[in-house]
Formats: structure tokens, C-alpha cells, sequence
């Protein structure tokens, strides 16, 4: 009798008992705010669309992000989910129903509070409070009020409240939010704990406020899972490391923990809470090893977290179930895609956190750069949209946009011939996606071609430049450009006859470059340029008219920017503006007056300026012109597939 043969993914794929309760396979979904509740904290039909779409993919455990337990004690910013009332009861049911009718096992996360990290407080008049009399984050000048004992023992009373709620909701999961530098983490450090009483001192004590938070929701759910996410390592000098924190996960395990979800970071490395690319593959992998060496219950991996790398930690017994957050945002068929075989197919995470986080950050419900359908799960069903009378449609340029229109508008029924005036696809992802932290955009292209390839009515023609006149628009319905834009020099910008600046796109694409090289513009582009260049070994200096550079990043990426930047030596001039590209460097001034700073390569990122000669032309001999993407205007990647797909949606 032949042995069958394994795939490549049967550890992650293979079911895990917990408590009594059978999880199909190790992926899931942890916890994340979507942002889509009412201004009370309602949960609605449009966030149970979203939870039931992962579940429906295949994902073992799909757990909700934050819902607050109390406002006692802590204002509760509008808008954030809420787990504090009865009236909240519903709207949770309808999530884990959703859940629940796609196959899937859904989590409810209570959040005890945010303490000193809670940036509300003001707004209500309230006073900030933590563990003991810590800095208040958002002004430090400020002490925060440490709790009493029995505003503690209302807290927890209140995290048993919500249980039991998340209980006749039937979530079969019970999540105690313990990580980010939130309140019960500062209870559990050092750090912010300086209590004498029994809440504090010890790691048992230090604990304890955690652990009565676990028995008061088993308590109050009876049957259920309960788990906490933990930050293994705060990530900062002086907050809390893997010594402090394998007395606390013991503590949590003998307090009657099921399991564990294991990652780093805290509001002062806000990085590792959402790592961007810049933080490359699995960088906290180790947070879960460590504490599977330490507790016998099982333990979940979580932060940038492949399916390869999570079979990986499965078969080595560094894990027992991978956390995919924004993965799953990405792609919700993770699982399906696995178990078929079809790995290629998965839609890549970017990790950029512009829609997703970056949403979050401001209030907004969140999307997703390469997934338009996040957020609209009920109404964006392709299938559903067929088109009733196929149309013959040219795009002009095969980037973001124009593949993202022709992969939408193909499945939809049309026929789509797609010109790309270059002998590869990709427009300026290509060329951005050279750096190796940022190689995910380059997963990216490749998912478009193999989508691309598997739509009968799309296809591609490389190296053929449209123009106005081409016979190849005469006998289509309609015409999509997306030809994207060009690099941007400001008149201002005096070049000597005989300098030979490089625009920021050749470098990427392998212009050569010197040993010292200065970079003209400190915008994201100039940035990653500069990275990639010290990480060679190159001396790179940026030099930036404003007063901060790669200020319009979302402050999470830019944190891990800039700590990277500085870790490389890259020399940051600032309130510096570009006069003159001269042969041996760059005449700039700043406000000490006018100087020449020497180098051997000039590379220009001034940004970047919409390509509409095509556009322009073809409207005005009449045809009627669809543009989308940079040859609108010059945005981040997630605008222009966004863009793309609404338009490929309409026509």
C-alpha cells in the first residue's frame, strides 16, 4: 500500500481541538477594528458581511477587533465597537451568526480599557487613569490617576458583563485584549506598574488583574474559549522583554487561559503592532516560539505571516495556529486557495496599511489597497454583475490600474485587449518594487498575470505604444487609459549642461550610481530610495525642501522609515532646497545661505505628474476616454486599483 503523498500545506491545514472545541484547520483571522459600527458601537449588517466573508474563505477562527467593556471609568470614542450594554447584544449576534452560517467559529475581544493610552479623555472630561501614576501618552507633562482597587474590581465585573453577552451572541471564542500597551498591560509591566497592593509587585500579581479578567469571563461564558493576545516584547528601552513576560504568560495558564496569541510592540514601537514592509517577513515569530516553550496551552503566531512560513512554524512546533490578519483583509479564500492547491491564486498582502489601518486611525471603515471589495462583501460580487451586454474595451497601460480594470472587466464578460508600451506589466510598481522590503508589490504583479492569464476574453500586447490614431481603437466600445505618469523636475531646478541627474524610476530600474549619492526629494519614493541605497552599503544624503520627509506616510510606516534610515546613517537635511544639479553635486540653500554639497550620483524624486497627452488627444478627436489611475492624478497604488475596479464595475 503506496504512502500518499503530502501537500504543501497539510500542517496548516490539519484541525486542532481547544477546549473541547474543534478548529477545521490553524488559520485565523485576530483581532482587528474595522471601524464599520454606528457612532454608539453598534455592530452592522456591513461588518457582518465582512466577518462572514473570511469565514466563508475557510478561515478556522474569525475573531472581532476591539469592544469596549466599560466607560465607567475610560470615554469611549465614537464610533468604536462596544460590548458595554445589552442594546450592543444584537449587533454581535449578527456577526457571529454570519460566522457561524459560512461554516466558521467566531471570537468576540473585550477590551478592558485603553489607561494612559486613551486619547479621549479631555473630550469628556475625564480624568486619565492606569495601573499606577504613569505619563499620560499623549501629553507627557501629565500623570495619570492609578485605579483603586474597587474601580479594578468594577472593570472586571464589567469584563464578565460582556462576556456573558458575547455568550447569548454564541461566539465560541471569548478574547481578553491584554496587549499594545493597553490597560491590562500596564498592569502586567513594570514598566507602568509600581502598585504595592495586590495588583501589583510580583509577576503573580502583576498578573492577577489579567487572570481575574479570564475567570470572570469563564465565569460568564461557560463552555467557551477564552484567550488573550499578548505583547511579548514591548519593543521600546525599558518596557517589558521576554524575561518579564514568561512569569506573566505562566500566571495567565494557571489561571485557566485556553490560548494564547502571541506578538511585540506597544504605542512607543506602533510599528510592530502593524508591521509595514519595511519590517520584511514573520518578524515576531519568535514571541510565539518563546512562549510554546513555556505553556502547555496552545499558542497562535501572529504579524507579516505567509501560509509558507506559517507551515513552516507548524512542522517545526514554534506554533500551533498562524494569525493571517491583513492577509485575510486582502484575500479572504486563504484557506480555500490553500486547500485546492492553488497558492498563486491568493491575492498578496502589500503591507502597506494605507486602507486598512490607516483608515482605522482616522475612523473610517476600513478597506484594502488591493482588495476593493473590503467593506462591500454584500454589494461588490462580481458574479453578480455580469455584464448584460458585452462590450470590445483597449487599455492603454498595463500598471496598477490598467490590470486591475482588465482583470475586473474581463470577468465580468468583456472583452479586453490591454497595450502596454513596455515589454513587461506592472507600470511603476515594477520598478518601485526592487527594494527587497518592498518585494510584495512584485508578488503583486505576478498575481495579476496569473489572474490575467486565466480570463479568456483579456489580452496582453507588450511593446506596442498606443497613439490616437491607432487603427487598434477603431473598433472598440470603449477606451480605458491608464498610462500613468512622468517623473516631475520643478521649473526652479537649474541642471548644468553637462550634469546627469538619474530620475528616481532608472535607478531601480539598474542605472548605475556612485558611492556618496544624494537624493533630490525626501517624499516616499526619495526615502525608499535612500534606504535601499545605504542598506548597499552606498553614503546617501536627502535633502528636502519642507521641514520632515515622507510626511504624508502614515505614521506607523514612517516610524519604521525612519528608525531604518538612522540605523544605515543616512544623513537627512531638511528645510533644504534644490537650487542647481551640477556635475560634481547639488547647489541647495537652507537658512544658513548657498551652498554645494558634493556627490557622485544625483538621483531626482521630486515626484511625479499625471500623463495626459493620450488622454488629451483622444478626446479631442472625439472619442469618449475613460483615465484612471497616475495619468488622472499621481495617488498611492490602493487609489488607483480602487479606482480601477469601481470603473471596471460600472461599465
Amino acid at each position: 500500500m503506496s504512502t500518499p503523498v503530502l501537500s504543501r500545506f497539510d500542517h496548516i491545514l490539519s484541525p486542532i481541538t481547544i477546549a473541547g472545541i474543534t478548529f477545521p484547520n490553524r488559520i485565523i483571522l485576530p483581532p482587528m477594528g474595522t471601524e464599520m459600527g454606528t457612532e454608539d458601537g453598534k455592530s452592522t449588517e456591513i461588518e457582518a458581511e465582512y466577518y462572514g466573508a473570511r469565514a466563508r474563505g475557510g478561515t478556522a477562527l474569525t475573531m472581532t477587533g476591539i469592544n469596549f467593556v466599560q466607560s465607567d471609568l475610560e470615554p469611549v470614542q465614537p464610533g468604536l465597537a462596544r460590548a458595554d450594554t445589552d442594546e450592543h447584544t444584537a449587533g454581535l449576534k449578527g456577526i457571529a451568526d454570519a460566522v457561524h452560517a459560512a461554516g466558521g467559529l467566531a471570537a468576540l475581544q473585550l477590551t478592558p480599557g485603553l489607561g494612559r493610552n486613551n486619547q479621549n479623555y479631555d473630550a469628556f472630561g475625564m480624568e486619565p487613569v492606569s495601573s499606577s501614576d504613569n505619563t499620560y501618552f499623549f501629553d507627557p507633562t501629565r500623570r495619570c490617576r492609578p485605579l483603586t482597587t474597587e474601580e479594578i474590581k468594577l472593570i472586571i465585573r464589567r469584563v464578565g458583563e460582556a462576556a456573558h453577552r458575547g455568550y447569548e451572541a454564541r461566539f465560541d471564542v471569548i478574547d481578553i485584549h491584554g496587549h499594545t500597551g493597553y490597560l491590562i498591560d500596564q498592569f502586567m509591566s513594570s514598566v507602568w506598574n509600581r502598585r504595592t497592593d495586590e495588583y501589583g509587585g510580583s509577576a503573580e500579581n502583576r498578573a492577577r488583574f489579567a487572570v481575574e479578567c479570564i475567570q470572570a469571563a469563564k465565569e460568564n461564558a461557560p463552555g467557551r474559549i477564552i484567550s488573550f493576545r499578548i505583547s511579548v516584547n514591548h519593543r521600546f528601552e525599558g518596557g517589558r522583554t521576554w524575561e518579564e513576560t514568561q512569569d506573566l504568560v505562566r500566571a495567565l495558564e494557571a489561571g485557566g487561559l485556553d490560548m494564547i496569541l502571541c506578538d511585540d510592540g506597544s504605542y512607543e514601537a506602533m510599528d510592530y503592532v502593524f508591521p509595514p514592509y519595511y519590517l520584511g517577513d514573520a518578524p515576531m515569530v519568535e514571541a510565539a516560539a518563546r512562549v510554546k516553550d513555556v505553556v502547555s496551552i496552545p499558542v497562535a503566531a501572529c504579524g507579516n505571516i505567509t501560509p509558507e512560513i506559517g507551515e513552516r512554524l507548524i512542522a517545526e512546533g514554534k506554533a500551533d495556529l498562524i494569525a493571517i490578519g491583513r492577509g485575510l483583509i486582502a484575500d479572504p479564500d486563504i484557506v480555500l486557495k490553500l486547500r485546492e492547491n492553488r497558492p498563486e491564486d491568493i491575492r498578496p498582502c502589500i503591507r502597506c496599511n494605507q486602507l486598512c489601518t490607516g483608515n482605522a486611525f482616522f475612523g473610517q471603515a476600513i478597506g484594502c489597497a488591493v482588495n476593493p471589495e473590503v467593506g462591500h462583501e454584500a454589494t461588490r460580487v462580481i458574479s453578480e454583475h455580469m455584464a448584460r451586454t458585452p462590450k470590445r474595451i483597449a487599455v492603454v497601460g498595463a500598471g496598477p490600474a490598467g490590470l486591475e480594470f482588465a482583470r475586473v472587466a474581463g470577468l465580468r464578460g468583456h472583452t479586453v485587449d490591454v497595450y502596454e508600451k513596455g515589454d513587461a506589466v506592472g507600470g511603476v510598481l515594477r520598478p518601485a518594487a526592487t527594494p527587497d522590503f518592498k518585494r510584495e508589490l512584485f508578488k503583486m504583479i505576478t498575481w495579476w498575470e496569473h489572474q490575467l492569464e486565466q480570463i479568456d476574453g483579456v489580452t496582453l500586447h507588450l511593446r506596442h505604444e498606443v497613439t490616437a490614431d491607432d487603427p487598434v481603437l477603431s473598433d472598440v466600445d470603449e477606451i480605458v487609459v491608464a498610462a500613468g505618469s512622468h517623473p516631475f523636475i520643478p521649473a526652479a531646478v537649474a541642471i548644468a549642461t553637462d550634469a546627469t541627474p538619474i530620475d528616481v524610476l532608472d535607478f531601480h530600474l539598474g542605472a548605475p550610481v556612485g558611492d556618496r549619492v544624494l537624493i533630490c526629494g525626501g517624499g516616499l519614493s526619495g526615502a525608499d530610495a535612500a534606504l535601499e541605497l545605504a542598506q548597499q552599503g552606498h553614503a546617501v544624503t536627502i535633502v528636502e525642501m519642507t521641514d520632515a520627509i515622507a510626511s504624508d506616510m502614515l505614521m506607523l510606516n514612517r516610524t519604521s522609515l525612519l528608525r531604518d534610515l538612522a540605523v544605515h546613517n543616512v544623513e537627512v537635511l531638511t528645510g533644504t532646497s534644490v537650487q542647481e544639479i551640477l556635475p560634481e553635486g547639488v547647489r541647495v540653500t537652507d537658512a544658513a545661505g548657498s551652498r554645494i554639497i558634493q556627490a557622485d550620483s544625483i538621483i531626482t524624486a521630486f515626484g511625479l505628474k499625471p500623463a495626459t497627452e493620450l488622454g488629451a488627444a483622444l478626446t479631442a478627436s472625439g472619442a469618449t476616454v475613460h483615465t484612471v489611475g497616475d495619468c488622472v492624478n499621481p495617488r498611492k497604488v490602493g487609489d488607483a486599483i480602487n479606482d480601477a475596479y469601481e470603473l471596471a464595475l460600472a461599465l
